[in-house]
């Protein structure tokens, strides 16, 4: 997390209540240097706003007179053109020609959140065309990810003649160079990097394309889906297709779609992904959707969901059939009409979302074992690397991802099968390209197969590649990892006491979400706040309250925190005062509401010099 950038230098601001160590080896900073306090000042004055509030915009980069449109992100004002996307254009006019002429289309998913909303949003589209599309989400075993050129000749055996690839498709040479020599038009509608050399397919849309400069490089591909669909209608209105008895599909309708792929994606919450994620989340919140509802009902959220419940609760269930069970389920349940149906797809994705959980727990204490062992006591690796025969490999990239978060750098798990070929995802943290690396992997001939994202990536190789691998990616990354994490410091927003934690203000704060990757939620600090109580519950986390110096008490949790270096602290510290930094949530109990404080790191207060002069 860095502070926004400014056009002179400033001086850096002083550590945060002058915690210069946490307790967890972190340094505390304020978000908002001279600059950034004036201008939050000025927001203040400007709107009107509660200053905590202006200091939370301030320190997010907001331009004064960039607040209200902030505060209240409209598709409308956000939305370019579509056609600003390279080949948008005949990718819109090809969809369009199915529609009218009534072909047979086949759509190929990826398998995971955003593959399942996207597949799910077109196929919804196609069927409100008069069409009943085709749906293909590959097996995670058996066919791995993109399109493959088995699934390319059933398809078309089906009698598909276009084929439209989502989340997946922009590095699929021969699966797509197959599918043409069958005869079937190809549109691809991806968001995943992009190099050089691409499928040679009727239309190619993804704003990650070197020849790109459209500047949705940041969208999910559900919401990239979507934009291709407000071009599909465009161009369908133009050739009179909608009527009376066919009319023109509502897609703002169908935002809870997009909120979930994007937010499960962690894609970036800034632009017209904030919102897609604002709008979707009150869509979401009217429960008129019978798959999303029937989610969130076996997901147990009480109350309206929020950005962390899609990427906590919702999602991981969506993933669940695509890891571990059968691979459309997720798009099945989002296309569901009957609430009966729905329910028992949902209750399906939540057993073996609660499966899933046993068999990574599993691998997860595996994988940590290796990866203490290789670091060793100097701590000197720069990317971690674990394999393992018997990992499950739709587990693959949660177990990276545990990995991550506790050692502070990029981390890989990979799925030994018995024929000798691995497949694995990797997790970055900020600073560090893994998509970037694992390209130029596959290039080197170290990697079979590989692509992604900078802060996650997934790859093919041999067994006997891996320490090859390994030396490859800290030759690669190690001075990019050391760069990263050569100052761990945590960015507060400002300071709060035990009284003022209150829904009122949770609710102030949350003015400034949807809050996820690139727009992180507001990190306040209790200063000097005695720790009253700490107790473990549920799955490793440890249920808090925290007194302040007047006698007001703040309930508080550290999530996953029970044996790690934060838990550890705090069951040391019992009953003593601390400097405690953390984030607000309101949990709803029976209709009551009740806010919370989420522990993210604490320091002991400055005792000051032991005698005065």
């Amino acid at each position: 997390m860095t502070p926004p950038a400014t056009a002179l230098p400033v001086e850096a601001p002083q550590a945060f209540l002058g915690v210069a160590r946490s307790l967890t080896d972190k340094l505390w900073r304020d978000r908002l240097d001279g600059r950034g306090a004036a201008k939050a000042l000025a927001i203040v004055q400007r709107h009107q706003l509660p200053e905590l509030l202006a200091r939370v915009l301030a320190g997010r980069g907001i331009d004064i007179d960039a607040v209200p449109d902030f505060l209240d992100p409209t598709i409308r004002k956000l939305l370019p053109d579509p056609f600003t996307v390279t080949e948008m254009e005949a990718a819109s006019k090809r969809i369009a020609d199915a529609a009218v002429t009534g072909e047979q289309v086949a759509i190929f998913g990826d398998y995971d959140v955003d593959g399942a909303t996207s597949a799910a949003l077109l196929a919804w589209h196609l069927r409100h065309c008069g069409l009943d599309p085709l749906i293909h989400i590959p097996d995670r075993i058996f066919e791995g990810y993109g399109p493959n050129t088995e699934a390319v000749r059933a398809l078309a055996a089906k009698g598909a003649t276009l084929l439209v690839t989502v989340d997946c498709g922009t590095t699929s040479i021969e699966p797509l160079a197959e599918a043409k020599r069958l005869g079937m038009s190809v549109v691809v509608i991806d968001h995943h990097q992009a190099g050089e050399v691409l499928p040679e397919v009727d239309a190619l849309v993804n704003p990650n394309r070197l020849d790109d400069l459209s500047g949705l490089g940041h969208l999910a591909a559900v919401g990239l889906v979507l934009v291709t669909l407000v071009a599909v209608n465009r161009e369908l209105r133009q050739r009179g297709f909608w009527t009376n008895e066919m009319p023109e599909p509502d897609l703002l309708g169908m935002l809870h779609h997009v909120a979930l792929g994007t937010v499960a994606d962690v894609a970036p919450l800034i632009g017209l992904n904030r919102a897609f994620v604002a709008k979707g989340l009150i869509a979401m919140r009217r429960r008129d959707h019978v798959g999303h509802t029937a989610l969130m009902d076996v997901a147990r959220l009480n109350g309206p969901p929020e950005a962390w419940h899609l990427g906590f609760m919702l999602g991981p269930r969506v993933n669940a059939g695509g890891r571990i069970g059968r691979a459309d389920l997720g798009v099945r349940l989002l296309l569901e009409g009957d609430s009966v149906e729905a329910a028992r797809i949902a209750a399906e994705l939540d057993r073996l979302n609660s499966e899933r959980r046993v068999i990574e727990q599993a691998a997860e204490a595996q994988a940590e074992a290796e990866a203490l062992a290789s670091i060793g006591l100097e701590d000197k690796l720069g990317v971690i690397v674990t394999a393992s025969e018997g990992w499950h490999p739709g587990v693959v990239g949660l177990v990276a991802s545990r990995l991550k978060e506790k050692f502070s750098r990029p981390a890989f798990a990979i799925a030994l099968e018995p024929g000798g070929i691995g497949t694995g995802s990797g997790r970055s943290i900020a600073g560090v390209d893994l998509g970037k690396a694992v390209r130029q992997a596959v290039t080197d001939g170290i990697l079979l197969k590989g692509g992604g994202h900078a802060m996650a990536a997934g790859v093919t190789l041999r067994k006997e590649k891996l320490a090859e691998f390994r030396a490859y990616l800290e030759n690669a990354l190690a001075r990019d990892v050391a760069e990263a994490r050569h100052v761990n410091e945590l960015y507060i927003d400002g300071a709060v006491s035990a009284r003022a934690v209150t829904p009122e203000l949770a609710t102030t704060l949350n003015r400034a979400g949807p809050f996820g990757s690139g727009n992180p939620e507001a990190v306040l600090a209790l200063p000097a706040h005695q720790l009253i109580f700490a107790d473990e519950v549920g799955q490793a986390h440890l249920r808090l309250r925290f007194k302040s110096g007047d006698g007001a008490i703040v309930n508080a949790i550290a999530f996953r925190s029970v044996g790690q270096k934060l838990g550890n602290v705090l069951v040391a510290n019992r009953g003593q005062q601390l400097h405690v930094a953390g984030s607000l949530s309101v949990d709803r109990y029976q209709g009551a509401e009740r806010v919370q404080f989420r522990v993210i790191d604490v320091a002991l207060p400055d005792q000051g010099p032991s005698v005065i002069r």
